[in-house]
């Protein structure tokens, strides 16, 4: 719903008001509706607003309250509002407004840092405690809004993305070799705190940074998923039923949060086509949906219409479609690689980047159906490693890893070279306590950690770019720590996803819940031809990528003789991923340092 930013400086000195006029102005996009600042002592807070709930001006930020002595800049949107307002004027507080904003306000007043244990909603918020001298930053449990920050001996810099504080200067932008590790073999996935730059860091999910007047710095995760079987056992019959009510709920309670109306990204699968019907059910009328195709390239079909049209037809919505040539997609992608808080290498950025640019054009806010495949178990990869013998990380990184470290030593300069940290990572996340059967660790993996920096990342960076807003019911964190106590193999019946296919059996059409499933259909961007293998042969043969030396020129000249001889165990293409990462870095790195 916003972009945030601010500064707190630690050596008594004001701080910096014009690198915060330069982040609101990197945050425009984020939000087009209002603009504000506000300094108090060593803070400086700045906000820019996509208005959503409580249109009026009583919900600007930066918002303060003198008589409790805070000051808040919020992203996001906190779906049980309601009932916190209501609980918090039973005990005795007195509200100005009446959105989220305010209510996280006097939330942080009543129950001080762990108010966060009481959100239900996707968020990212700083509160400046005037009483205590103090500075606490918030992010979500699933992490699905973004928290950025730079620190430095005598200041501390936040903002929702990378470009903001890269705009306020004073950044090491130096490559860090554990992101780049990172980067290189999780398809883009790098895990907080690491960035592609050592200079910048994020705030992991579900976690909390208190930060003090004169420096000192404390975190804490508020939040665990367990994937452990409940003490009493429940049957099919009974999972479904849960699934159903946790579901409704959330559904009902994100698309309910909203003074404006609320569409849904209807993409032809069952993640979509299931919020849309849900909605029906509960009694939604005239809902806009949007869908998008492309193209054919190569014979290869870029649409899912087909599915997408059966489904506004059966609910009666008020359906948008929007069919894009290869030339639109190419186009966009210089721009679709600018709005990304960090390199992203999927080859469906670009298809998100349009959709939301005409979507924008007719609501603020959207559902989304992401999360589904990896609470639910739903890509195929998963009974493949279940199949597997040999360790837990063994068996992850044969069917996920884009390269094994060796490879990754042929890929990059030797400067880059460094220990195999990405299956460090991996394996230590796989060994935490708390989950009981392998895929319920590969899933509790998916889950808290690899869906946030590549699927959500994406959405919340390409929505945002248009000021639309795109909320995920799916990972509701109700419904996700619902879905961990579910046997994997209940979970992985019928191709996966089992227990939402039996939810929509008789909700949607059956079309939609028996097809295979399917990935947003873009042959032109995936076959790396024509135009497009042009496209990334520029930027991997420009002056810049060969001055910044990342990459192996003798790899790289493989890979633009053969480009489609080498893909991922999962399907990527290792010169996609070179190219989408060395643009970003000439997009938003070299030109703000020039």
């Amino acid at each position: 719903m916003c972009g945030i930013c601010g500064e707190i400086k630690f050596d008594g000195t004001d701080p910096d008001l014009g690198a915060v006029a330069r982040m609101m102005g990197a945050l425009k996009r984020r939000g087009p509706d209002h603009e504000g600042a506000h300094a108090d002592g060593p803070v400086a807070f700045g906000h820019r607003r996509l208005a959503i709930i409580d249109l009026s001006e009583g919900s600007d930020q930066p918002m303060v309250d003198s008589e409790l002595k805070l000051c808040l800049v919020f992203n996001g949107t906190i779906y049980n509002y309601r009932e916190l307002r209501s609980e918090l004027i039973g005990l005795g507080y007195r509200f100005f407004s009446s959105g989220d904003t305010e209510v996280i306000l006097k939330a942080y007043h009543a129950w001080g840092e762990r108010c966060v244990e009481r959100m239900n909603g996707m968020f990212a918020f700083v509160v400046w405690d005037a009483h205590n001298r103090e500075l606490l930053l918030a992010r979500d449990r699933l992490g699905i809004k973004p928290l950025y920050y730079t620190a430095y001996r005598s200041r501390f810099r936040f903002a929702s993305n990378t470009q903001a504080l890269l705009a306020a200067g004073g950044v090491d932008t130096a490559g860090d070799p554990v992101a780049l590790h990172f980067q290189l073999t999780l398809h883009g996935v790098v895990p907080a705190p690491h960035t592609i730059l050592r200079g910048l860091r994020k705030l992991a999910p579900a976690t909390t940074l208190r930060i003090t007047a004169d420096g000192r710095q404390h975190e804490r995760r508020y939040w665990e998923l367990r994937a452990v079987r409940p003490p009493v056992e429940r049957s099919e019959a009974e999972w479904i039923a849960l699934t159903r009510a946790a579901l409704t709920r959330a559904v009902e309670r994100q698309y309910g949060a909203a003074d404006t109306p609320v569409g849904v990204l209807l993409s032809g699968g069952l993640d979509s086509s299931l919020l849309v019907g849900l909605l029906d059910a509960a009694g939604a009328k005239d809902i806009p949906t949007f869908s998008i195709g492309f193209e054919e390239s190569g014979g290869e079909r870029a649409d899912e219409f087909e599915y997408s049209d059966a489904v506004a037809s059966r609910f009666r919505t008020h359906h948008h479609r929007y069919l894009l040539t290869n030339d639109e997609l190419l186009t966009a992608l210089p721009d679709t690689i600018g709005a990304m808080a960090e390199p992203m290498v999927s080859q469906d950025v670009a298809a998100f980047y349009l959709l939301a640019e005409r979507v924008a054009r007719d609501v603020k806010v959207v559902l989304s159906g992401q999360g589904a495949d990896e609470a639910f178990a739903g890509y195929y990869w998963y009974p493949r490693m279940q199949a597997e013998s040999g360790s837990d990380l063994e068996r992850f990184r044969t069917h996920y890893f884009d390269r094994s470290h060796a490879d990754f030593g042929a890929v990059v300069a030797p400067a880059y070279l460094g220990a195999d940290y990405s299956s460090a990572f991996i394996g230590a996340r796989l060994a935490e306590p708390g989950a009981q059967l392998f895929l319920d660790r590969v899933l509790r993996l998916d889950v808290t950690t690899l869906l946030v920096d590549d699927p959500l990342k994406r959405v919340d960076n390409l929505t945002m770019a248009w000021g639309l807003e795109a909320r995920v019911p799916l990972l509701d964190h109700e419904l996700v720590e619902l879905a961990a106590q579910m046997p994997p193999e209940f979970k992985l019946q019928n191709g996966g996803k089992f227990p939402l296919k039996a939810v929509a059996r008789g909700l949607i059409p059956d079309v939609v819940i028996d097809r295979p499933k399917g990935y947003f259909p873009m042959p032109a961007l995936t076959s790396l031809r024509g135009g497009f293998l042009a496209f990334m042969r520029d930027i991997l043969d420009s002056a810049a990528c060969r001055k910044r030396g990342l990459f192996d020129r003798v790899y790289v000249e493989s890979l633009l003789a053969a480009p489609e001889a080498r893909f991922t165990p999962i399907g990527g293409a290792p010169l996609r991923h070179l190219a989408f990462l060395e643009l970003w870095l000439q997009i938003n790195v070299d030109r703000a340092a020039s």
